[in-house]
């Protein structure tokens, strides 16, 4: 007769560990040896804790939770398990904090996959070099500083000069782009942060955005960890073979918390008062950006933003992310109050990708561009300080400089097309808008286009396929334009 086996439950091991001191959002426990970092500690308040520091008497964990009823001699249980968020194709629309919990009263998120928030970058062999745009439908970036999918653009400047804003047109462009966009919002006031969202959601862009939410009011944890959180989400739709495109905004911010946390653990403060190793926080997320081979995924695009204080772009923070990045999008207070916006100053302003993702259209009209503009504006100077020029000289570039300053202003919110823009500049490179005024180049701008839709859609048709400036199509734009000025005559 066979003997019954008895039923015995394995048994497991846990590390249990004791909280022995909270300071803000510090947690240092005795006696979890062996956990690793970003590891998840389980403590008997039902609170958790991210493992960011240890050595072999002690343990520090930054507190995920409220915390109110944590307190000194409290268990902390090794899960080792690392801080990992659910992830699905649902979130677009949706509203959510650090931790994927929901915060726009949607309901809960319900998801079988999990990503690790702290992970290494794809390798290098995994990766294609960048040679599509990611059009932001803003005429002066995507003609003189364009953006590649898979690139990493630094917006920075000054506070209140339209940062923010250049993002948001950039998200909104992509409506019929077949981009998955994320938003993370890092330690800035509540009511901007609404905002924000109301204009998205305005605008319909929501539906194909993701907005992580950590603003000031939140923990220090979740401002630390949101924008890893972000870029795990995008990793995600990347994977998936998706284009993406995050925006963080914003970075200083960012480092200010780490800079807080940092400080509270009596870390050794060097440049700025910053800890040695905030390069390596920003470059640890900065290199996650890119394009990937086809068989492997999509893309993911990264628009950090970052402040200057008094246009000064030497700061630390301001040069390690210049060093990490892409090219940069300057915005100047100057120009701002000038009422050139988007305030971008093309001078300080660059894109390292350059016009090799541009179409040939686009390429070819906008050649030139930068060279006039910056021509221009040291014209202006000269003028103002009465330098000797030739009044023929002046007249000329100043004429065409002032058109073009025209031209490269944009309403917030308004993108524009890229076949509006290769149609706004080739006008202007052929000479048609030199003698206009102000009210007619906005009236071309706002107009051409559904003109050619409804007079020449053959010609259009033909333009839009290739995208190429060729002699047929010059022509047909010559009589189109002719039309266009007969017809705003007689009106």
């Amino acid at each position: 007769m066979a003997r019954e086996k008895n039923n015995v439950t394995p048994a497991t091991i846990k590390e249990v560990g004791e909280v022995i001191d909270i300071k803000k959002d510090i947690v240092t426990i005795k006696g979890v040896p062996n956990c690793i970092y970003g590891e998840i500690l389980d403590f008997s308040s039902g609170d958790k804790g991210l493992v960011i520091e240890f050595d072999p008497d002690q343990v520090v964990a930054l507190l995920i939770g409220g915390g109110a009823t944590l307190k000194p001699g409290n268990e902390a249980v090794s899960t080792g398990n690392m801080f990992r968020i659910p992830v699905t194709e649902k979130l677009p629309g949706r509203v959510v904090n650090s931790l994927l919990q929901p915060i726009d009263g949607k309901g809960t998120i319900e998801s079988s996959e999990y990503a690790a928030i702290f992970r290494e970058a794809p390798p290098i062999l995994a990766r294609v070099p960048i040679n599509e745009p990611l059009r932001t439908g803003l005429k002066i970036v995507d003609s003189m500083i364009p953006i590649g999918k898979g690139q990493r653009e630094l917006i920075i400047g000054d506070r209140q000069t339209g940062k923010s804003t250049i993002a948001i047109d950039a998200i909104l462009n992509q409506k019929k782009e077949n981009v998955i966009c994320i938003y993370c919002w890092v330690g800035g006031s509540f009511n901007t942060m609404v905002k924000v969202i109301e204009t998205l959601i305005d605008k319909g862009a929501m539906d194909y955005t993701i907005f992580v939410g950590a603003p000031a009011s939140t923990s220090s944890t979740e401002q630390y960890i949101a924008p890893y959180t972000a870029c795990a989400i995008g990793e995600y739709f990347m994977n998936k073979k998706k284009d993406v495109l995050v925006t963080f905004d914003n970075l200083t911010k960012h480092a200010w918390v780490y800079r807080e946390i940092s400080l509270l653990l009596n870390r050794s403060p060097g440049r700025e008062a910053y800890p040695g190793d905030i390069f390596y926080i920003h470059s640890q997320l900065m290199e996650r950006a890119g394009r990937m081979k086809p068989e492997i995924g999509g893309s993911m695009t990264f628009l950090p933003i970052v402040d200057t204080l008094q246009g000064d772009v030497t700061g630390y923070i301001q040069t390690n992310l210049i060093s990490m990045t892409d090219g940069q999008i300057y915005t100047s207070s100057a120009l701002f109050n000038e009422g050139f916006k988007p305030a971008i100053d093309i001078g300080l302003s660059v894109s390292r990708i350059g016009s090799k993702i541009q179409s040939p259209a686009l390429r070819e009209v906008c050649v030139k561009l930068r060279l006039e503009y910056a021509q221009f504006r040291e014209l202006q100077k000269l003028t103002k300080l009465r330098t000797k020029v030739s009044d023929e000289t002046i007249a000329k570039k100043i004429s065409r400089g002032q058109t073009l300053t025209e031209i490269l202003i944009q309403d917030a919110n308004t993108p524009l097309s890229e076949i509006e823009e290769i149609l706004l500049f080739y006008a202007f490179d052929v000479g048609i808008l030199d003698q206009l005024s102000r009210d007619d180049v906005i009236k071309f701008e706002k107009n051409i286009l559904e003109f050619m839709k409804e007079h020449y859609p053959e010609l259009l048709k033909e333009f839009q396929k290739d995208k190429v400036l060729t002699d047929k199509v010059k022509e047909g734009l010559a009589k189109v334009f002719v039309e266009f000025f007969k017809k705003a005559e007689a009106r």
